[in-house]
């Protein structure tokens, strides 16, 4: 299912969580959401949901408003940060509740995923541990057979080899079914591993939104050894997002054709050129700090 979203803002009280956000995500892709603290990621994630309606803009899935959208609204799952569960419950009566809310849910699916997450259904569920409640839930979630995933720090609480299974789980289902998964997190090793494509949200504006391999390919770090005047004319025709010094070698960041840029290093004759690649999260810093979010040294 297609998600195209028109210049939405949301306010609570005087404070507005989001400005004129636009966003198109793609059937079966994975899309990651990242950003600062506050940048109003969970905010945008309820009004996907259909939790929230914006007060300006518009979401539509597929040409259809989500809001109070009973139909649509059957075919979504978000699992939040804080999971929530009816008090007492076993995780079989959390199961019957849910074929009760979605025809979809699929028991032989549900029975299959026991072996997978092998916790007894007997089991009460606020007695289990945070981690197991967060197995519980995506047990729930994959057993309904959703054509969109909303997930908000879902891997919160797992331990290493539950969280590939997971991951595992998520993208055998885009692959098979074409289930569409907004995932956000703090986590970029995580979003970087799992998500096709990544969008960066700061003080409730997209920052940027782009095809992950499109961003890897478009940004680079250069290490080199050359003498300083060497260089003036390259940061005139290159976007330089940052330029460190240690001694006499150079660190930059730059974005543009990687080729472009090796074979005009190159025609200057450095003692030293190499082109190293970015992490998510060393794009996300330089992203963020583009727009005045950085680290700042403070006295104390």
């Amino acid at each position: 299912m297609k998600i195209k979203i028109e210049n939405i803002s949301k306010f609570f009280d005087d404070t507005k969580a989001l400005k004129k956000v636009n966003l198109a995500i793609a059937k079966g892709s994975i899309y990651g959401l990242v950003g600062s603290n506050g940048a109003g990621k969970t905010t945008l994630l309820k009004i996907m949901a259909g939790l929230y309606t914006p007060d300006t803009g518009e979401i539509c899935i597929d040409n259809e408003k989500v809001f109070e959208n009973e139909n649509l609204k059957s075919k979504i799952i978000y699992l939040p940060d804080i999971l929530y569960f009816f008090p007492g419950y076993r995780i079989k009566d959390m199961a019957t509740f849910y074929k009760r809310i979605y025809h979809s849910f699929n028991d032989a699916r549900f029975e299959k995923l026991k072996q997978v997450f092998k916790i007894d259904v007997k089991m009460k569920i606020h007695k289990l541990s945070k981690g197991m409640q967060r197995q519980v839930a995506f047990w729930l979630a994959l057993s309904i057979m959703p054509e969109i995933l909303i997930l908000d720090e879902p891997l919160d609480g797992l331990d290493p080899i539950m969280r590939q299974v997971i991951k595992n789980l998520i993208i055998q289902e885009v692959a098979e079914r074409e289930m569409t998964v907004i995932i956000a997190s703090h986590d970029l090793n995580e979003i970087e591993g799992l998500s096709n494509f990544i969008g960066i949200l700061h003080e409730g504006t997209v920052v940027l939104s782009k095809d992950l391999d499109d961003l890897k390919t478009d940004i680079h770090k250069v290490q080199i050894v050359i003498k300083e005047g060497d260089l003036q004319d390259f940061y005139k025709d290159f976007s330089i997002v940052n330029d460190e010094s240690r001694g006499e070698l150079k660190i930059l960041v730059v974005k543009g054709d990687k080729e472009k840029i090796i074979n005009y290093l190159e025609k200057l004759q450095p003692i030293i050129i190499e082109i190293l690649p970015l992490t998510l999260e060393e794009i996300f810093i330089y992203e963020l700090r583009g727009v005045g979010y950085e680290v700042k040294n403070i006295n104390l």
